[in-house]
């Protein structure tokens, strides 16, 4: 017998009534959270916390309020609250005990980080401030994105100290890119994240920091938060979009370059010079001294924006640290050293002719080679008298300058010459003869300088000492620029021991390829550093040996490069490297060291890597012609402009190359172990001036070889091979 129409009606509402009776019920028990079935959350803080526009945009329901008292009332039964740290890190978060007592009684899930106290929480007085630490996933459970001993970037952490037996996440100094290497279990800890009871999630510092600090991995970070607000929400499987960043690369990996995107890479690569105040003005000159110091710390927060900029007379600062403050500044390097100032001196000629900017661009140029060789110690006292055995010789930096780089001479000189042949100039012609011969006469032999000879040292033994010594050292990182200086000497003059001796430390040095190499951060810079001088032999002595070795060393570094352009770095043999794999987590930041922790890891270097492989594989292509150096340079110069950093928010960033990008994240990431020169570092010389010199070549399809070959240096030669002979 079926039913008729009423009693069916009856039964309906009947189970309606039941249901909502049952629901009401979970309700009170908490067994059934009133957010359960919607994305609602109640943020207590403000629409500029870094998370409030991420939740937004994300899709959920998110009731702004000022206050906890006013948390608890929007909150309900079951909800969920994400209580932030809005005056970190000057003042923590406070909340009185009877509006925990609210939300305990209403089951709402708590997330509240930066607190001053919290009962069950045996909270420290006041914070700790992070140096080299990081965060670490300490325990399992966070999800498949979030394994435990996963490392994530927190910069400049200030965390209130805790003593908790299971935290789910720590801040501690670790080795390891991705991942802690050698675990936690020999350090010093201080949790970051913890659970207090079923319903409350404790940060001991801001998370949410997350944008305006600059965390990374962003996918890490994204998958913390997601974890976290779904355990707030009772929803596991939350999807978080639109994640910001304040400093990002200009273009994505599989965009589409628009027309002009060289020419405005070349433009912005100049203009961060003066964006970020790195000329010296003499109005804040003493501030200068005082972070430079001795030059042994040179660290300080950077110049403000309404500071003026320098005109180059007093110099040039070398560029970024890799510390980012928490407010995602960045920490500055005060220290003036020669070589960014000659390769510095480089850019700003090349881009100043490319962009038909020579008034502004020529004077800057001028005025820090003028700096190098007249304003400045950097060729004064002994370096500057024809009767010293230092004569012709750059001081390192203004606080070093009895200190003698060989590369770093040979950066100077090259960066000179270049900037002179951009500005049609031969001012600087005997200063450079002399800065050359000054280095060939301390080269030992077998064509062999070392790494760098001191002063003291040279004035007590003479430069025949040095230029006797049979000294062998294969390590293209420190030698073979100046072998390319010489070649390059030679080919203005003639003077053939200048030819001898670059011809046999090359070959002395391509015989002991790959093993006897003496590689500093990694192999790839050397083959980068190596592929110059091999291109300009190629150029002087066109033998089917010379190709063979400039096409070996170009084909082992390109075996590294990727599909969007980036050359990957790789650490090499065992023994032979400088500053090889973080060996423990004391070791991390205690000295130099490369931004890769294994081979395999995704990182491009444009400190010691792939600036100098640019320039060096375009005048490679120019020497030899060969299309596939040609397709390369290319690719490589596609993906400098790609990842120059845009920012709105930092404007001394803006324009910036970073040290290290991770390739597959398409993010500024790596392993931050170098005691100096980091991940986040900049620097005015090596980087990027190498990389905008070169896009001025590229774009006009030249090579520093053709450019330069106009330079009238043999009318000094000989006149300056006397001073040299006379002593």
């Amino acid at each position: 017998m079926r039913p008729t129409r009423a009693v069916l009606t009856f039964q309906i509402i009947t189970v309606q009534k039941i249901l909502i009776v049952c629901i009401g019920i979970l309700l009170c028990f908490g067994h059934l959270p009133a957010g359960a079935q919607q994305k609602t959350v109640v943020f207590c803080g403000t629409a500029e916390n870094d998370l409030y526009p991420v939740l937004v945009s994300s899709g959920f329901t998110v009731k702004l309020v000022k206050d906890a008292a006013a948390a608890v009332e929007a909150a309900g039964i079951g909800g969920a609250i994400l209580m932030m740290a809005e005056a970190y890190p000057a003042r923590q978060v406070q909340v009185n005990t009877a509006t925990l007592k609210q939300i305990q009684e209403k089951k709402i899930r708590l997330y509240i980080e930066y607190p001053a106290e919290f009962p069950g929480l045996e909270i420290g007085a006041s914070p700790l401030r992070s140096n080299l630490e990081r965060a670490v996933i300490a325990a399992p459970g966070l999800g498949e994105k979030l394994p435990p001993m996963t490392i994530l970037g927190i910069n400049d952490c200030y965390v209130m100290p805790v003593q908790q037996a299971n935290p789910l996440m720590v801040m501690a100094k670790v080795a390891g890119f991705s991942k802690a290497a050698y675990g936690i279990n020999d350090v010093t800890t201080w949790p970051l994240l913890v659970k207090s009871g079923n319903d409350v999630m404790v940060a001991t510092t801001k998370l949410s920091n997350f944008a305006t600090g600059r965390y990374g991995p962003h996918a890490a970070w994204q998958a913390l938060w997601e974890y976290i607000v779904g355990w707030a929400t009772r929803q596991p499987h939350i999807q978080l979009t639109r994640w910001p960043s304040t400093v990002s690369p200009a273009y994505g990996p599989h965009e589409k370059l628009p027309a002009g995107a060289r020419e405005a890479s070349i433009r912005r690569g100049v203009e961060w010079f003066s964006k970020g105040r790195f000329f010296i003005h003499e109005s804040w000159q003493d501030m200068y001294l005082r972070y430079q110091g001795n030059g042994q710390k040179p660290f300080g927060p950077g110049p403000a924006q309404s500071l003026p900029v320098g005109n180059g007379s007093l110099g040039m600062l070398e560029g970024h640290a890799s510390h980012i403050y928490h407010d995602g500044s960045q920490e500055y390097r005060y220290w003036v050293r020669a070589d960014v100032q000659g390769e510095a001196a480089y850019a700003l000629a090349a881009a100043g002719q490319f962009l038909k900017n020579e008034a502004v661009l020529f004077q800057q140029a001028t005025r820090l080679i003028d700096f190098i060789f007249s304003g400045s110690n950097l060729r004064g006292g002994p370096r500057n008298n024809p009767d010293s055995a230092s004569f012709g010789l750059i001081g390192w930096a203004v606080t070093h300058p009895h200190i003698y780089y060989g590369d770093d001479n040979a950066r100077v000189i090259l960066g000179v010459l270049g900037a002179a042949a951009s500005m049609r100039s031969n001012r600087w012609n005997r200063q450079i003869t002399e800065a050359i011969l000054g280095n060939f006469y301390t080269t030992g032999k077998n064509g062999f300088r070392g790494g760098h000879i001191n002063d003291s040292v040279l004035q007590s033994k003479g430069r025949s000492f040095f230029a006797q010594r049979d000294l062998v050292n294969p390590a293209p990182h420190y030698e073979s620029w100046l072998w390319a200086c010489y070649l390059w000497m030679y080919r203005q003059t003639g003077y053939r021991p200048l030819l001898e001796k670059a011809r046999t430390a090359i070959h002395i040095t391509m015989k002991g390829y790959p093993h006897e190499w003496r590689w500093t951060n990694g192999i790839q810079q050397e083959r980068a550093r190596m592929i110059l001088p091999l291109a300009w032999l190629v150029r002087v002595e066109d033998t089917p040996q010379h190709r063979e070795w400039l096409h070996l060393v170009v084909t082992q570094l390109l075996k590294n490069q990727v599909e969007s352009g980036a050359i990957q770095e790789e650490l090499g043999g065992a023994g032979k490297g400088r500053y090889g794999r973080t060996a423990s987590n004391a070791a991390y930041g205690q000295h130099e060291a490369p931004v890769i922790f294994d081979n395999g890891d995704p990182v491009a270097d444009m400190l010691y890597t792939c600036n100098f492989a640019v320039f060096s594989l375009n005048e490679a292509a120019h020497a030899t012609g060969n299309a596939a150096y040609k397709k390369a340079v290319d690719k490589l110069s596609d993906f400098l402009v790609r990842i120059q950093a845009v920012s709105n928010r930092h404007k001394d960033l803006d324009g910036a190359w970073f040290r290290a990008f991770d390739f597959d994240r398409w993010e500024y990431w790596g392993s931050n172990a170098d005691v100096g020169w980091g991940v986040w570092g900049t620097l005015g010389g090596w980087t990027q001036s190498w990389i905008v010199a070169t896009l001025v070549l590229t774009s006009n399809n030249q090579s520093y070889w053709d450019i330069t070959k106009d330079l009238k240096m043999k009318k000094h030669m000989d006149n300056v091979l006397l001073q040299f002979n006379h002593q």
